[in-house]
């Protein structure tokens, strides 16, 4: 995925192919089509698969960082997406999580890793490194690959909440006190 809506991508004969599309939604949907393609035509799933569909900006994410996130869950039903099992897209709070912690799935604290604010990733996550064997009563029938799309919306880097002598500091300066505790600061968890 390249910026203005473009993307690149290789073929089999490793030819290297550019396209632009005439719109965000056009690019990301091919996007998700190619990552399901690829989910197809693998002979197992034994790891996460991952497409960007939005770069975002800033830093990369990695283990220990904090994040926001807004996500739709689907099954992987019948070569491509099934019913939608969760989502937090239309709700008012958005997920928050520590990387690394194991908190979350294992495909999702590997699938993360490198977003940046703003980012859009689809993960489509084998069973083994989802729910496994048990599922999810309900809601995610045993051995049930699973689609993601997630966005980060908020990040806060480990790095910037604390420094040398322990006490923490924030990611921004503020220019004057707030009367209002900042929302930026994450609890950690």
């Amino acid at each position: 995925v390249q910026p203005n809506n473009y993307s690149t991508f290789y073929d089999d004969q490793r030819q290297n192919w550019s396209i632009m599309f005439e719109s965000e939604k056009a690019a990301v949907d091919f996007s998700k089509q190619v990552c399901i393609a690829k989910c197809n035509s693998s002979p197992a799933l034994d790891s996460v698969l991952c497409q960007d569909l939005l770069l975002g900006e800033g830093q990369g994410v990695e283990g220990g960082d904090s994040l926001e996130v807004a996500y739709t869950g689907w099954l992987f039903q019948n070569n491509g997406l099934g019913q939608v099992f969760d989502s937090n897209v239309n709700k008012d709070k958005l997920l928050r999580l520590k990387l690394g912690s194991g908190k979350v799935i294992k495909g999702w604290e590997e699938g993360m890793l490198g977003m940046k604010k703003g980012g859009r990733r689809f993960l489509i996550i084998p069973p083994a490194w989802a729910y496994g064997a048990q599922g999810v009563a309900g809601r995610v029938p045993p051995d049930c690959t699973l689609v993601f799309e997630v966005e980060v919306r908020r990040v806060k880097l480990a790095k910037e909440c604390s420094s040398s002598d322990g006490l923490s500091v924030s990611s921004r300066e503020s220019p004057a006190p707030s009367p209002v505790p900042s929302s930026d600061g994450f609890s950690s968890d």
